[in-house]
């Protein structure tokens, strides 16, 4: 399985407000525009490195990781424990939590659902982490 090309991504700036916005009752907001910020810098700081994917399945809800999310994936950024990664294992990508624990490695769900368990991969041919998610994008209306 070969590595998806990296993101082509050119500038995306956005106006930017300071002002911080209640999830609950609305309270007044400072009409304040700060300047513009670049989704580009931000969500991709290594465009040569970085692929997208699109995340299928319910096993990383706990990770806000949802069926249908866009996964930005940094190549450039080593897996470090209890990062989320996509992985090949057995010829299949797979979003999941990189565990390591008293010399083991494991893919790990990050659900409730006790139908998904981790998989020791440890020393398993097959196994090979592509990149660690850095972002994911969910889109909440079209």
């Amino acid at each position: 399985m070969r590595a998806p090309e990296p993101v082509l991504m050119t500038s995306c700036p956005v106006v930017a407000v300071e002002a911080v916005v209640s999830a609950g009752f609305p309270s007044p907001a400072a009409d304040y525009v700060e300047g513009r910020i670049d989704l580009a810098e931000i969500l991709v700081p290594h465009p040569s490195a970085t692929f997208t994917l699109r995340i299928a399945g319910h096993s990383m809800h706990r990770a806000g990781i949802f069926d249908g999310d866009l996964a930005i994936v940094d190549r450039s950024l080593t897996a470090r424990h209890d990062d989320v990664v996509v992985a090949v294992l057995d010829g299949e990508l797979v979003c999941k939590r990189l565990l390591k624990r008293r010399g083991r490695v494991y893919l790990a769900p990050d659900s409730d659902d006790p139908a998904f368990l981790p998989t020791d991969v440890t020393d398993r041919p097959g196994f090979e982490i592509w990149g660690v998610v850095s972002a994911t994008i969910r889109v909440h209306r079209r």
